[in-house]
């Protein structure tokens, strides 16, 4: 499975707004509709916390789709 790589400039980056950061969503209300409709893990926990803080190495499965966050 091909993981993608998110790379980040601060130290952690909340869940709604990495949906936006890597394009998933386009808006911070639309962020909120897709985590509640999707299953989203991270660390392979899901989450349902649009404010859950992604660090670098954290790895977020959406939909079975792999992103790691870098930095």
């Amino acid at each position: 499975m091909k993981l993608e790589k998110v790379k980040i400039n601060t130290e952690y980056i909340k869940l709604d707004q990495f949906l936006k950061y890597a394009d998933i969503v386009q808006s911070g209300a639309e962020a909120k509709y897709f985590i509640t409709e999707n299953e989203i893990k991270v660390n392979g926990e899901i989450v349902s916390q649009r404010g859950k803080k992604l660090r670098s190495g954290d790895k977020v499965d959406i939909n079975g789709k792999l992103y790691i966050i870098i930095n």
